[in-house]
């Protein structure tokens, strides 16, 4: 029986512990910074990303997986004749999926199947963690794509921000465009749903404040979701606030599993430091 290879791109933000424990693979999304071009969590960090704006008063731009970088992660897979089950960052936000689409096509390989997640970070990361868990229940590639793409509309991803700045620069959030005047300095909580990214609540006040009302705000969803695993994911927050946002949760007395892992460089250059978001299941 082949082997069923899960693979992402790095915009899952899964911790290196993670993706090794479920034998995850990813491919780097590509940071332009005015000439020069990283390869995300290889050649550039999310703080040596905020140092760069800081200095250049400018966002970087993220790019999708580049065809040759797809390849050297994906040939050794196909030339073992696995079966290879592709999870990738939302259509709607990056053209990645299509140049793994392309990569099928142009090798022939109709073992690699391409679902588009619908989604980003670890509202990736949860999905992957589930096909992950398939695969090992010996499920076959048909059953795995079909529930994971049955389950996607139950993916609760959300985060709320420091500043606008960067999502405004990044042009991926329309509707944070229409805040950025506001004289209250509103801090959204953006969603994200059926692929796009949308405003809801909208927060003001001291960041770690913010992020406490945020987590609260969450609690009957919290209550409600998969009890397999909930991520906190943030792109540069305290060590103490962090660690009240795991109490939280954990005195909820619902999660099996908290994993709390930073953003990489592409969500990074989106959101900006000092972001957090809760993401999971919905049960």
């Amino acid at each position: 029986m082949a082997t069923i290879r899960i693979v992402a791109d790095s915009s899952c933000d899964l911790s290196a512990e993670l993706k090794e424990r479920n034998q995850i693979a990813t491919i780097p999304l590509c940071i332009i910074m005015e000439e020069e071009t990283y390869f995300d969590g290889e050649s550039i960090t999310p703080d040596q990303i905020y140092l760069w704006s800081d200095v250049n008063k400018l966002t970087p731009k993220t790019a999708a997986v580049p065809y040759d970088k797809a390849v050297e992660v994906l040939e050794p897979f196909m030339k073992d004749g696995d079966e290879i089950i592709y999870i990738g960052l939302s259509e709607q936000m990056s053209t990645t999926c299509n140049i793994i689409r392309l990569i099928a096509s142009d090798y022939n390989y109709d073992k690699l199947h391409v679902i588009d997640s619908m989604s980003l970070s670890t509202g990736i990361g949860v999905q992957l963690l589930y096909a992950a868990q398939l695969v090992r229940e010996g499920k076959s590639v048909s059953e795995i794509i079909e529930l994971v793409e049955n389950r996607r509309s139950k993916v609760r991803a959300s985060f709320v921000v420091e500043t606008l700045t960067y999502l405004a620069r990044g042009g991926r959030c329309k509707p944070v465009t229409a805040l950025l005047g506001n004289t209250l300095k509103l801090k959204p909580q953006i969603v994200v749903e059926r692929g796009a990214m949308g405003v809801s609540r909208k927060y003001r006040g001291k960041q770690s404040s913010v992020i406490l009302k945020y987590v609260r705000d969450l609690e009957d969803s919290l209550l409600h979701a998969d009890p397999t695993c909930v991520f906190i994911t943030h792109s540069g927050c305290e060590d103490e606030l962090l660690e009240e946002v795991q109490a939280y949760l954990k005195s909820l007395n619902h999660f099996e599993n908290i994993y709390t892992t930073r953003a990489g460089g592409s969500i990074s250059c989106h959101c900006g430091p000092g972001t957090l978001g809760v993401l999971f299941y919905a049960d």
